[in-house]
């Protein structure tokens, strides 16, 4: 036996960590984390007793005073023979056993408790606020996660009956006096409780994922919280107003049950308060009610449907029916319900929509003075200055002749893109077919809708390409940026509007920094592989890296995802890849660009590989990855933990290969590429071999040894490359020829 004493403070084991030895403590105190959870071990309790079972720990442990550890081997046999010959230890392992087991046991049924009272408390909150909401006259927001969020289902709850059953269990062990008669059966039942709390954390890591989820729903760093829709209510209506009082305390009460969750960035809760506590004391000591707007401040917008009807030239019955349905539409208290009558209004609405938009669009491209109000219509959505709000249609108003887009830095608002493909200097995108605009031509042909004849002039046809741009991926895009899919409608609203509209706006030179910051960890995200040939300088045929950056298309709608919808264009491999974000986006752009950045690379990689692409025995990112998760349950380099938290992963991608690739790809890039490991060694691997860190990024981390193995071979491989380089450098010099500028640039990559 070996004691070894820690200061206060040190982590004693890490979750992962193998397990070699059952540690007693002889002195102080040590803190038992998991997720979700803790508890305290003193004199005389064991550490991974728990965790017998496997071999590697899946709790935390770290001296919180000056600790004492007695520490016995328990691998191969040895904890058998401790049971048989240290009767003293024997009877520890098992009181503690027991008193930890009861510790989890609680937890676990206070965190299923508080899960039932956080989610009532959420939906308590969301109808409140649409009281008040509807009482002032403001359109209810609604927050695009709570559409996902449901009332907590376990699939493998833990039993009803096990909490009774050690406790039974235990009073049977304190009659039995020689236990070292039966270290067999003690044996087997320290076996069989290490399971059972395994199993119980599993539950409890859902638990704690659960409550995390509603967390976010009350805060998070983007502002799409229950937070927001309270305090934008308060500054509405004012300090002095009569229910000011209760939204105060509504928020206060937040604050509270904020205050200890363990998910909640706890800078970004203290600078959130902070900046709510400044406004509300500005709103207290502010006397006057704000002045309203003059009118020769606010544009002249009365009746901007009527304008774009009439600039469409649409027909009387169209005129007709969308003035009815958007009149309707105004009409309606909650402009988002999920009812029949809803989901109908907002179809006939889209449909009408879009044939305008087809018409108007066609009109615009010969007219070099197109009106504000039509402008607002084609990159915003913009129809009606009520459904709007007025404040938000004097800021569109305001900036639609000044788009932050910059087409010649690939960034396009939709109406851009439009013109570019009836100009020709763009192709159509791929419908949601996968078929572009020549396939769909011949499949016209094909299934007689068009004669032979036809088929020719209708290839070249421009009118017909953008048509085709309009009723494909222009529609079906608009809604999937949009996010919420089954609440969605083209036309712009004041309740989609979920925060500032000039601090959501996404710009070019905000595209770009992104892409910038993706760059700057995924240095080769956007190269791709292509054949340079020079026979004249002895260079019959070299892999060289060209670097294309994607074409980011701009929706006209308020929004909260992105779209990866074609990698290239047709079939030649240097083409940009075509992505799409809402005009006003809701979330973190950055974040959406990196999630963008990961199913490029997905869906890049198999455009390559083709028909094998998920076969290992040719190595690539989607076959490495794909072997990975078909077989991470006999993967002997992941602990239990690891492969609970794959299993659990999977559940929340929909079993999706590809969906959970790019989950692990935004942990590459958001928390690994910032020195914070969040995966496993085996996906650390995947992702390091085929999306490598940029240089300065790798001189960061290789101090750490997760990495050192993954570094070294690295920079082997690399360094073969560039020696290969050198050589065909040299040989080009030594012919008395000048390096050709694919080959030297092939070499800086290499380097990078």
């Amino acid at each position: 036996m070996a004691v070894k004493e820690f200061p206060m403070g040190t982590v004693l084991i890490q979750s992962e960590q193998a397990i070699s030895a059952l540690h007693v403590i002889t002195k102080g105190s040590v803190k038992a984390s998991y997720p979700g959870g803790e508890f305290f071990l003193n004199k005389g309790d064991v550490i991974g007793v728990c965790e017998l079972a496997y071999d590697s720990y899946f709790i935390s442990y770290q001296a919180v005073e000056d600790t004492a550890l007695a520490s016995y081997a328990c691998a191969d046999g040895h904890l058998a023979e401790l049971l048989r010959t240290k009767s003293d230890l024997s009877n520890l392992i098992v009181s503690s056993l027991f008193r930890q087991l009861k510790e989890i046991l609680d937890q676990y049924e206070l965190m299923k408790f508080d899960c039932d009272n956080f989610y009532q408390y959420l939906m308590k909150s969301y109808s409140e606020y649409g009281r008040f909401t509807a009482k002032h006259g403001i359109a209810t927001r609604v927050l695009p996660a709570l559409e996902d969020l449901s009332e907590m289902e376990l699939e493998d709850d833990v039993p009803d009956w096990l909490n009774s059953y050690y406790g039974q269990l235990q009073r049977i062990m304190k009659s039995i006096t020689a236990k070292s008669q039966i270290a067999d059966f003690i044996l087997g039942m320290l076996l069989k409780a290490s399971q059972d709390v395994y199993e119980i954390f599993s539950v409890c890591r859902e638990l704690y994922e659960y409550k995390a989820e509603i967390a976010g729903l009350l805060m998070n760093e983007n502002k799409l919280d229950f937070f927001d829709l309270y305090a934008s209510i308060l500054y509405r209506i004012g300090a002095h107003d009569e229910d000011s009082t209760a939204i105060t305390a509504a928020l206060g009460t937040m604050m509270i049950q904020l205050e200890n969750q363990d998910s909640i960035d706890r800078d970004m809760y203290k600078n959130r308060v902070q900046e709510y506590k400044n406004k509300l004391e500005t709103l207290q000591n502010a006397t006057d009610s704000p002045e309203e707007q003059t009118s020769s401040d606010v544009p002249d917008l009365t009746d901007s449907l009527h304008t774009i009807l009439t600039y469409a030239g649409c027909d009387e019955e169209t005129t007709t029916n969308f003035k009815a349905v958007i009149d309707k539409y105004n009409n309606l208290s909650d402009k988002n319900a999920s009812d029949d009558a809803g989901r109908k209004l907002r179809l006939t609405i889209s449909k009408l929509f879009y044939k305008v938009y087809s018409q108007a669009f066609m009109k615009s491209l010969s007219d070099s003075n197109i009106p504000k109000i039509v402008k607002m219509f084609f990159n915003f959505g913009y129809v009606d200055e009520k459904l709007a709000g007025m404040e938000n249609a004097a800021y569109l108003y305001s900036i639609v002749d000044s788009l932050p887009s910059d087409p010649s830095r690939n960034v396009y608002t939709a109406y851009e893109w439009m013109k570019e493909v009836y100009e020709g200097r763009k192709a159509p995108c791929r419908n949601e077919f996968d078929n572009d605009y020549a396939a769909y031509v011949h499949e016209l042909k094909v299934t007689g809708k068009i004669t032979a004849a036809e088929e020719a002039p209708m290839l070249t046809d421009r009118s017909k390409q953008v048509q085709f741009e309009l009723d494909n991926m222009f529609q079906s895009v608009n809604k999937m940026t949009f996010g919420r899919i089954s609440i969605f409608c083209p036309v712009f609203t004041e309740s989609n509007v979920l925060k500032d509209l000039q601090e959501s706006l996404v710009s070019a030179d905000k595209v770009r920094e992104s892409f910038e910051r993706i760059r700057s960890l995924d240095y080769s995200a956007y190269y791709r592989d292509t054949m340079y040939s020079n026979p004249d300088l002895g260079i019959p045929k070299e892999s060289v890296s060209v670097e294309i950056l994607p074409d980011v298309i701009l929706m006209p709608n308020v929004g909260v995802r992105g779209v990866m919808w074609q990698e290239i264009e047709g079939r030649k491999r240097t083409t940009p890849a075509r992505m799409m974000v809402s005009l006003f986006q809701m979330e973190d752009l950055g974040n959406i660009l990196v999630r963008l950045t990961g199913e490029y690379r997905w869906e890049m990689c198999k455009r390559i590989q083709g028909a094998r692409w998920n076969d290992v025995s040719e190595p690539s990112l989607t076959s490495e990855y794909f072997d990975y998760i078909q077989f991470y349950k006999k993967n002997r380099e992941l602990s239990a933990d690891a492969k609970e938290k794959v299993k659990l992963s999977m559940q929340k991608a929909k079993n999706s290969f590809k969906e959970m690739f790019i989950r692990d790809y935004e942990s590459w890039i958001i928390y690994e590429g910032s020195g914070s490991p969040r995966l496993n060694k085996v996906a650390r691997t995947i992702l390091f071999t085929h999306c490598p860190f940029a240089k300065e990024v790798r001189d960061k981390l290789k101090a750490n040894p997760l990495y050192k193995e993954m570094m070294d071979r690295y920079g082997v491989k690399q360094s073969q490359k560039v020696h290969h380089m050198d050589n065909l450098i040299q040989k080009v010099k030594n012919s008395g020829a000048e390096v050709p500028e694919e080959i030297a640039d092939q070499r800086a990559f290499l380097l990078m």
